[in-house]
């Protein structure tokens, strides 16, 4: 767990082993999101600046090989995951937990606030349909990325759209656009007010905020080299893989599918609470994780599947 994001609450069904990654297929739902084909490649995978947490095991950068895939080009939208509840009548655990973490200028209720992390409140009532919180709506947000969903929530989508979560190597590989060795999706220079960017926290954090605060358009800012936006800031994004602070010292080569036993899942790409001050994880090497159950204002997920060109 980190400050970016609280931990769920504790359930039964942890995941603590079994199969590692969750590969899915043979769902034949409509994905309503636009894809883009990842030629097969080598890169360098990890943190080449030493800015990670020691914590996040962000090193060492090791040399990783990668078969030819399609992501998504955006988060899964709230457009998307709305078509999947219509058609499977999904229940979200936030809906089924009866609440959700939410930042606390966001939300619309007050709730009791996470231990350690007194800028999320435990919302009663919030989930993906009401993002902040009681009396919010999905208006005006059908392009923006669904949030309040746990790694189980995300999978299910996947199960259901003959989809799968991408691998911590994919999205990485992905993110990176084809730059080499570069701290973000657009380079090494830093996002600005002039230049932001990505949508992570303007202001002094966590209380005054100099701009709105909370998910924007899935297609807001310029996207990478490969067409995917958003791979820093706005949402973290689940992948399959277990969390190990201590994999990158053993993970394969080619293909990596992450460590075999874990009960935590990967996050990446940060999301629109990062502050320099505190949080420096919109970086492409950057590395968090959670418990699957998990959900929150700020967590959502992208997809992967077969190259489709």
């Amino acid at each position: 767990m980190s400050c970016c994001h609280p931990p769920g609450p504790a359930h039964d069904d942890a995941g603590g082993s079994g199969p590692h990654v969750e590969r899915t297929g043979g769902g034949s739902g409509p994905h309503l999101v636009d894809v883009a084909d990842i030629p097969a490649g080598i890169f360098a995978m990890g943190d080449a600046f030493d800015e990670g947490y020691r914590t996040d095991g962000e090193t060492p950068v090791h040399e990783v090989e990668l078969s030819a895939f399609a992501i998504d080009t955006t988060a899964v939208t709230n457009a998307a995951f709305a078509s999947f509840v219509a058609a499977t009548g999904h229940r979200t655990d936030a809906e089924t937990f009866g609440g959700s973490a939410v930042f606390h200028t966001y939300a619309t209720a007050r709730g009791e606030p996470v231990p350690g992390t007194p800028w999320w409140l435990a919302v009663a009532g919030a989930s993906w349909r009401r993002p902040a919180g009681p009396g919010s709506t999905l208006d005006g947000l059908a392009d923006h990325p669904v949030v309040h969903v746990s790694h189980r929530d995300a999978q299910a989508y996947c199960d259901w759209a003959g989809r799968a979560l991408p691998t911590e190597a994919q999205w990485e590989y992905a993110a990176r656009g084809g730059l080499r060795g570069a701290r973000y999706p657009w380079g090494d220079a830093p996002p600005t007010a002039d230049d932001p960017r990505c949508n992570i926290f303007r202001g002094d954090f966590p209380d005054e905020p100099t701009g709105p605060v909370g998910t924007t358009s899935v297609r807001a800012f310029e996207p990478n080299g490969h067409g995917l936006y958003q791979c820093a800031g706005n949402v973290w994004e689940w992948c399959a893989d277990r969390f190990s602070a201590r994999y990158y010292r053993v993970a394969d080569r080619t293909d990596p599918q992450g460590p075999a036993r874990g009960s935590a899942r990967v996050l990446r790409g940060g999301s629109h609470l990062c502050h320099d001050s505190y949080c420096h994880r919109y970086r492409v090497a950057a590395r968090s994780h959670n418990t699957p159950e998990s959900t929150a204002s700020n967590i959502g997920f992208r997809t992967v599947g077969p190259r489709v060109g």
